[in-house]
């Protein structure tokens, strides 16, 4: 026997709803594509002609990528950033030149500016990468399911907000929750290292790869890097900051069997800063 045939409309609801559990909750164009339309007929293309070979003049060797000047265009918004981060003597002013700036895109797509939450004068910052949708309805950092997570990990060496103070990177939501351009980063981060100069926290930990590679310009992978404290150099700061790279509570949803790491690196941060009260 034939199944029943599911109502069209019934059918599209749970595409929908599906979607929307995976991060497709925002349109990218106008109107919407007819995938099972079928694609106009090509136009033949013209057969090209032979020219008369000509001799090509010598062309110096294109530098590597790394060693290319940046285009002036890009490099606009990061100088805006800069001179606007700079500009901001506290965090309050830091937080209305985030609010006013619109020289990266992220900005104009986000519902929220998500600055920070905690205590700045605790001596303890955390630094996570970008808002998710919970975090963009709220305009609080890690206030949704990595949050949760990550409030219960700290929780578990007796630390909660009254004991730390916590943002991101980039302080609003990617659209889809994608990953942030390169171009994106470089823009966000001036007002980062800012906000670091005037918290100046005696200790830093950098939930993820993309804080981490960000603050201390290496390329390595996060489970190279956790476990051990690294310096950060911070524009206005006399000495470097210590930081603790930490994988991200959203990778430990995923990867349960990376808790074990997790917690080796919450009991170093207990014993460092247990190590630093009694000196």
């Amino acid at each position: 026997m034939d199944p029943t045939p599911m109502d069209p409309t019934l059918d599209a609801l749970a595409a929908l709803r599906l979607q929307i559990e995976w991060g497709a909750d925002e349109a990218l164009a106008e109107l919407p594509r007819d995938r099972l339309k079928a694609p106009a007929p090509a136009r033949p293309r013209p057969i090209p002609q032979p020219a008369a070979p000509q001799p090509a003049p010598r062309q110096p060797a294109s530098p590597p990528a790394a060693a290319r000047p940046v285009p002036g265009a890009a490099a606009v918004p990061v100088q805006r950033a800069q001179a606007a981060a700079a500009a901001a003597h506290t965090r309050e002013e830091l937080r209305a030149a985030l609010a006013a700036f619109d020289g990266c895109p992220l900005a104009a797509t986000a519902t929220k500016l998500v600055f920070a939450d905690g205590n700045p004068d605790a001596g303890l910052m955390l630094i996570g990468e970008g808002p998710g949708a919970e975090e963009d309805r709220a305009g609080l950092p890690f206030v949704g399911p990595s949050g949760q997570l990550l409030d219960r990990m700290l929780a578990s060496i007796g630390l909660d907000r009254t004991r730390y103070l916590i943002t991101n990177l980039i302080p609003w939501r990617p659209p889809g929750n994608r990953n942030p351009t390169d171009a994106e980063v470089l823009t966000c981060l001036p007002f980062l290292l800012r906000h670091i100069a005037l918290v100046r926290p005696r200790r830093l930990v950098l939930l993820g790869k993309l804080a981490t590679q960000a603050l201390t310009g290496s390329n390595a992978g996060i489970t190279r890097m956790r476990g051990k404290w690294l310096p950060v150099t911070v524009p206005g700061l006399d000495q470097p900051v210590p930081a603790l790279p930490m994988l991200h509570p959203a990778y430990l949803l995923r990867n349960a069997g990376a808790k074990r790491e997790a917690w080796s690196d919450l009991l170093l941060l207990r014993r460092t800063i247990d190590s630093d009260v009694s000196s």
